[in-house]
């Protein structure tokens, strides 16, 4: 089964990082995967997106017209990704900082308070890693146990004193959206 997903924000949110780590937990669990970033030339505070496709069987095209999810940082890529997100598809959005008052109706909206809850956790920057747990939670993609255990390997060695606070804010954002 092919799903496509689209990870938007500025540039600085983790976007590009969130996909990459979607993409690279998928590759390792077996899966095919597709990863496609882009970015505004202003990069740090530019707009940033990636898509990520993950499926069972080879992938044709990275390419998401109608993508099944989208995650949304901030309100420009909420305003602009909600548009081609198909009917009846999730939106993830950072609803300490999206207004979704003018979300389409045939959509479903997960909000989730990342900055907030980045912040209880100490520091903004895993932000994108709490919103990766609720993705995770609610799309099925790939196995929350599989990720969490082997964070090390999808992070990469150079991250390593990062793990006990990425899989903090991977649980917080998991646990978020099951409660």
């Amino acid at each position: 089964m092919l799903t496509k997903t689209i990870f938007s924000g500025f540039g600085g949110q983790g976007v590009l990082s969130m996909g990459y780590t979607l993409a690279t937990a998928a590759m390792l669990e077996g899966k095919h995967v597709t990863y496609f970033p882009s970015y505004g030339v202003e990069v740090r505070g530019g707009t940033a997106n990636c898509t990520v496709a993950v499926s069972d069987e080879e992938i044709a095209s990275p390419v998401a017209s109608e993508p099944e999810f989208v995650v949304a940082m901030n309100q420009p890529s909420f305003a602009r990704f909600q548009s081609i997100l198909q009917s009846g598809g999730l939106i993830f959005v950072n609803s300490s900082i999206v207004d979704v008052s003018s979300a389409r109706g045939d959509i479903e909206i997960v909000a989730v308070p990342t900055s907030e809850l980045a912040e209880r956790i100490g520091t903004i920057k895993v932000a994108n890693m709490i919103m990766l747990g609720a993705f995770i939670r609610l799309s099925n993609i790939i196995s929350y146990d599989f990720m969490v255990k082997n964070l090390t390997d999808i992070l990469g060695e150079g991250k390593a004193k990062l793990i006990k606070i990425n899989k903090e804010a991977l649980d917080l954002g998991y646990k978020y959206v099951r409660e």
